[in-house]
């Protein structure tokens, strides 16, 4: 009798899933899920989402890493609440980790979730967390061939965030392939640009205005997810 381990560790997550999706619709909260390679961004991203949003949305972080709490560290000093997720060792967060920390938030005052996962392009996409939006950060400086060589975190993303693009005149990335090919994978996704650096900010009011849109319209029921 051959027992499919991986299938059952998937049911059993999506069923944790759907429950904290459900919590999270009663309390009308917006949670995204951000993906995306060690180093492509995603905390810088978030720091600079935070300022551009704070004042639209009361925001709350989780933060996932293998170890260590310095990601939750420089987002508690944009003064928001933050809970650090350690997987000392696994390649993802799934969604009964979620459940276990989001009651050290005050969920009925918050708007806007940002769970932060852990650096991976592949297991991540594979665990519904329950979340509304599923965000993928892709650093330009890893180069066009990635959308193809990990085209299942590409299907998984309702946006695709193309960072450091105040690098691309020192790199010989074609952002023009690069993005042919997330449309082939994903032709319903939503791709923006962008630029932390300070100094270099990109992009980033046009990526905050859409999420404070998605935001509005769960809370009007005019959207919903699972």
């Amino acid at each position: 009798m051959k027992i499919d381990v991986k299938q059952d560790l998937l049911s059993l997550n999506n069923a944790v899933a759907a429950e904290n999706r459900a919590l999270f619709n009663s309390k009308n909260l917006f949670t995204i899920n951000i993906m995306g390679s060690p180093g492509a961004g995603k905390t810088t991203l978030l720091e600079r989402l935070i300022t551009q949003i704070c004042n639209d949305a009361v925001v709350a972080v989780i933060e996932g890493d293998l170890a260590t709490a310095r990601d939750a560290q420089r987002i508690a000093a944009c003064d928001v609440p933050v809970i650090q997720i350690n997987t000392d060792g696994g390649c993802h967060l799934d969604a009964e980790m979620i459940a276990k920390v989001v009651k050290g938030f005050d969920l009925a005052q918050t708007d806007l979730l940002l769970i932060e996962n852990v650096g991976n392009l592949v297991c991540p996409a594979a665990f519904d967390l329950g979340e509304d939006l599923r965000m993928l950060v892709l650093s330009i400086t890893e180069g066009e061939d990635k959308p193809g060589k990990y085209p299942t975190a590409f299907m998984a993303a309702d946006v695709v965030v193309l960072n450091k693009m105040d690098l691309k005149d020192y790199l010989d990335t074609d952002t023009e392939s690069l993005i042919a090919d997330i449309l082939a994978i994903n032709h319903n996704i939503k791709i923006f640009s962008t630029s932390c650096r300070v100094g270099k900010l990109e992009g980033m009011e046009d990526l905050a205005a859409y999420i404070v849109d998605a935001m509005r319209l769960k809370k009007q029921g005019k959207i919903k997810r699972g």
